[in-house]
C-alpha cells in the first residue's frame, strides 16, 4: 500500500478516510493522494470564452484554498501528501487517477444511502466501488487503527473469484490478519450442505492446492446474501468485511444489483472491496 487515494468532499466522512489513509501510509512508508472533485456546474462551461475561464479559475482557486486548509492535519505530519483537484465530479475518474498514479488502494468515508435515493442515485461510494479496478476501503466512522486482525471474506466460490481471492488473502496475511471465509446459501440459489462443501473444497484446491481453510469457513443460510454476510461478521466479531465485486454497470447493475455495493452502503464495519 505505497500509494493511497482519498477522495475529499470536506465532510466528516472524508476526514475519517483521510486519517485512516494516514495510518496506513505510516505503516507501509507510503503516500497519500488527496483527490477533490471541483464539481463545476454545466452552466460555467456553457458561458463564453473569457467569462467561462475567469469563473472556472475563481472556483478552482477557492477550492485549492479550502483544500489546503482541510489537509492541515497533525496526523499527516511526516507523510507525503499530494493534492489533486479535478474539475468534474465523475466517479469513474477516481479509477482513472488511481491508474495514472499506480495507486494501490482507495480509502473512502461514507454515510451510505437508503430507500429511493439508493435505488435511483446511489451513494458516491457505490459509484467508486463499481468503477474501481483496485481495492476500495469504505469507512462509516472514525477508526484509530487499521490493524485489521479478524477479516471476514465473502465470496460465491466461483472460478472467476480465484485470482481476487488469492490477492486478498495475500494482502491480509501480510497484515497478520486471520482470514475467515463465508458461503451464504439463499432460497433463490439454494444448494444442499453437501453441495456447498464440495463447491468450497473444489475452489480451495484450485486456489491454494489444499483445503486447510475449510476449518475457517462458515456455511450460513439466510434470505439474502447481504444479510448472511452481515450477520456472520457480527457472529465472529470481525473488524473488517472483504468482498469481491464484478463492478456491474448499466442495465445489468439495475436489474441484478451488487452485493458488494449494498454491503459497502449498509455495513457499520469497515468494508474492503476487490474487483474481479
Amino acid at each position: 500500500m505505497k500509494k493511497i487515494i482519498v477522495p475529499i468532499d470536506f465532510s466528516i466522512y472524508s476526514e475519517y478516510a483521510l486519517e485512516a489513509a494516514a495510518i496506513l501510509a505510516k505503516q507501509h512508508q507510503g503516500e497519500v493522494l488527496a483527490l477533490h472533485m471541483l464539481e463545476l456546474s454545466e452552466a460555467v462551461f456553457t458561458k463564453g470564452g473569457f467569462q467561462q475561464n475567469e469563473e472556472a479559475v475563481f472556483y478552482l482557486k477557492l477550492a485549492e484554498k479550502k483544500f489546503k486548509s482541510f489537509l492541515n492535519r497533525e496526523y499527516l505530519q511526516g507523510i507525503k501528501v499530494t493534492p489533486i483537484v479535478k474539475h468534474f465530479k465523475v466517479f469513474s475518474e477516481v479509477s482513472d487517477v488511481a491508474e495514472d498514479h499506480s495507486a494501490d488502494l482507495i480509502v473512502m468515508g461514507s454515510h451510505g444511502s437508503s430507500g429511493i435515493t439508493e435505488i435511483f442515485v446511489g451513494s458516491n461510494t457505490e459509484k467508486v466501488v463499481r468503477h474501481s479496478k483496485i481495492p476500495v476501503l469504505v469507512l462509516k466512522d472514525e477508526i484509530k487503527t487499521v490493524g485489521f486482525k479478524n477479516v471476514l471474506f465473502a465470496t460465491d466460490f466461483a472460478t472467476d473469484s480465484i485470482e481476487v481471492f488469492k490477492r486478498a488473502v495475500a494482502q491480509f496475511e501480510a497484515l497478520h490478519a486471520k482470514v475467515n471465509l463465508v458461503y451464504v446459501n439463499t432460497p433463490s440459489r439454494f444448494i444442499t450442505s453437501k453441495e456447498m462443501r464440495e463447491k468450497v473444497a473444489t475452489f480451495l484446491i484450485e486456489a491454494e492446492g489444499h483445503t486447510n481453510r475449510m476449518a475457517d469457513t462458515s456455511f450460513v443460510s439466510n434470505y439474502s446474501v447481504e444479510a448472511g454476510i452481515l450477520n456472520q461478521a457480527a457472529e465472529i466479531n470481525a473488524d473488517l468485511i472483504a468482498v469481491a465485486t464484478h463492478g456491474r454497470k448499466g442495465i445489468t447493475h439495475f436489474l441484478e444489483g451488487s452485493i458488494s455495493e449494498d454491503i459497502a452502503n449498509h455495513a457499520v464495519l469497515p468494508v474492503m472491496t476487490f474487483k474481479i
